[in-house]
């Protein structure tokens, strides 16, 4: 046990002693294929002949591990590619000792190295060779996990990645994983074994997780479905097993995988969906060669949907925030993944109309899509007046300057929490909705058929934006917890930001102008069940390792969103993940006079009046744990 444990402090040997010990058992192969060409009959073997013929193949086999650098490996890593390397260094030795001996009998030297020798030599130093640095291998794998805790390792996939995978744990002497087994969905390999490693059937993965009593599941390939990804994912969370997962192909630099790219599974791969299909040839159609603004660029769905624009070759794209160190990394950020494309900065705030004029004046957008926005309930709650004045004034400059410069196309970014809303947030976005489609209906009735089309879409939460729940529960995470729930009942609609951008880009290209596109957010999750899984995917135990506190509903809260793909209150369209909300139709003077009123209340600051006014603009707003509940009380009691 002591020898084993000081193992770990053997350093690399240089590579002259490697050369020393290969060329050691290059002379035993050779003395032991002599003896053996001539039956072990020590009288038969002439001492003089003999020597010769151990020093010149001697000699050549020393060249030809000088010249494939057999030395070189580090032999506790050998692996099959050094094989191959031994391999064909023998084959050299060989090729060269028989035209040493051709050129012997053209020279008369008759008692050069015999043929049949030469092959029993090319053998035995063939086989001494990958014995010695394998069973070396073997010894510090085994030093390895001699005196460690080691954690049996299943991987999910018998394909390149999941041999890889085992490839990559046998070299790292620091790991304590040992791989057990592989499962696979491919019946042709199921039974079947790859480096002495059984695969199984991944039907019965519940089974083998228990049997053999698996810590860690690692899913090596890239062909699983979204929901059997989800159901393994649920299956380990029962059994307490951590799963990891690998990085995207691509990303894999040279085909080589360390261990660090080994990364624990993301909430995001337990409720990520099918991908969606969308039509890219029309949108291309209308996107390609076109000036295209998009509006609060720098934030999670700004940016994401920049760079899907990106794939249709615009002529460019215009980044319009007001954060400038957000909006100057994600240009570096573009041009190095679309080094073709041109991007254009331009900092400035949607508030400012005059910025915004000199914005369209100078660059000439073809396309605006507008996702700048305020977002988080509690903040708006508190300050409605930058609400107001970024959610609706903001879109509302936006707006008028693009039917000003005859934009031809204006994408407005939404939220589910525009439907029916219970807080300022909401209710903001829905006036804003509400603008963007009365000036959409007034164009269409001016007659002109070439007037800015004004296409407005809705979602819902997106994991992973700036700010929302996922990011804050991982920070709590790190810091040991509690992670803090707002009401164990409360639920969400989630969808990816890809997702999310890609509806919106398809949504944006359908829209003939005045549509409320909603999407179809899937199931909705409970809060507090994304909170367990996502402290058991980071190894812990809900409610033991890490708490989960439940603080009560925040300002404007709702516990449960409104379903947006109810079917009494949208439309189909041809895309099955995307319906057209039915809503009133508005008069453009009054939703125009009513604005106006906001915005001169905005200037007096005084928070009670601006909500108020927004309730009279949106008579669904109905405050929830909130002190403007007390509006609607009001407003109740006026109607009795």
């Amino acid at each position: 046990m002591r020898l084993i444990s000081s193992i770990k402090h053997v350093k690399i040997v240089p590579r002259w002693l490697i050369l020393a010990l290969d060329l050691v058992i290059s002379a035993g192969a050779f003395i032991i294929a002599l003896f053996l060409f001539n039956n072990f009959n020590l009288s038969k073997i002439l001492f003089s002949n003999a020597l010769s013929q151990f020093t010149v193949t001697l000699i050549v086999t020393a060249i030809s591990f000088y010249i494939f650098k057999l030395y070189s490996g580090i032999i506790r890593y050998t692996s099959a590619a050094d094989s191959i390397r031994i391999l064909s260094t023998i084959l050299f030795t060989v090729i060269t000792l028989l035209i040493i001996k051709f050129i012997s009998i053209l020279l008369n030297f008759q008692n050069f190295i015999d043929t049949r020798l030469i092959i029993i030599y090319s053998l035995f130093l063939f086989t001494f060779l990958i014995i010695y640095r394998t069973s070396i291998k073997i010894f510090f794998q085994y030093s390895k996990i001699a005196q460690r805790v080691t954690k049996n390792v299943l991987v999910y996939g018998a394909g390149d990645l999941g041999i890889a995978v085992k490839r990559t744990f046998d070299h790292d002497l620091t790991s304590n994983k040992i791989i057990i087994g592989y499962v696979d969905e491919d019946n042709s390999k199921i039974g079947k074994a790859i480096d002495g490693v059984k695969i199984f059937d991944s039907n019965n993965l519940n089974n083998i997780l228990f049997k053999f009593s698996v810590d860690e599941l690692i899913i090596a390939t890239t062909s699983i479905a979204p929901d059997k990804k989800a159901e393994i994912i649920e299956i380990c969370l029962e059994q307490n097993v951590k799963i990891f997962t690998l990085p995207p192909v691509n990303k894999i630099m040279g085909g080589d995988l360390t261990v660090k790219q080994i990364k624990n599974v993301k909430i995001e791969d337990l409720l990520e969906r099918a991908p969606i299909k969308i039509d890219n040839e029309s949108i291309l159609s209308q996107l390609e060669g076109k000036r295209i603004l998009v509006t609060g660029a720098a934030g999670s769905i700004g940016s994401e949907i920049a760079k899907q624009l990106s794939q249709y070759g615009p002529q460019v794209i215009i980044l319009c925030d007001q954060a400038e160190s957000p909006l100057h990394n994600l240009q570096l950020d573009l041009q190095e993944n679309f080094k073709d494309q041109i991007y254009e900065t331009f900092i400035g705030d949607i508030k400012n109309e005059a910025r915004m004029r000199y914005l369209f004046e100078t660059l000439k957008p073809n396309l605006v899509y507008h996702a700048a926005a305020y977002k988080h309930v509690p903040m708006m709650e508190s300050h409605p007046c930058e609400g107001v004045r970024t959610n609706v004034n903001g879109t509302y400059n936006l707006a008028n300057l693009s039917v000003e410069y005859n934009i031809q196309k204006f994408v407005f970014v939404s939220t589910d929490k525009a439907v029916n809303p219970t807080n300022v947030m909401g209710a903001s976005k829905r006036i804003a909705e509400t603008y963007v489609q009365a000036l959409n209906n007034k164009l269409s009735k001016s007659g002109n058929l070439n007037h800015t089309k004004f296409i407005t879409t809705r979602f819902g939460n997106v994991l992973g934006s700036n700010g929302s729940v996922i990011p804050r529960f991982r920070d709590q995470i790190e810091k040991g917890g509690p992670l803090t729930v707002t009401h164990r009942e409360i639920t969400r609609y989630f969808m990816t930001i890809p997702e999310a951008c890609q509806l919106v880009i398809e949504a944006g290209n359908m829209g003939e102008g005045g549509e409320i596109f909603v999407f179809d957010m899937g199931k909705s999750v409970k809060i507090v069940n994304l909170a367990e899984k996502m402290i058991k995917l980071s190894g812990y135990i809900p409610y033991e390792e890490i708490d989960i506190k439940f603080t009560g509903l925040r300002p404007g809260e709702k516990l449960y969103e409104e379903l947006l793909n109810d079917l009494e209150n949208t439309l189909p369209t041809h895309h099955n993940k995307i319906m057209i909300a039915k809503v009133r139709d508005n008069d453009f003077e009054e939703i125009d006079a009513s604005i106006q009123e906001l915005f001169d209340l905005v200037k007096t600051q005084h928070n009670i009046n601006i909500v108020r006014q927004m309730k009279k603009i949106v008579p669904e707003f109905k405050s929830q744990n909130s002190l403007y509940e007390q509006l609607d009380v009001k407003q109740k009691q006026q109607n009795i």
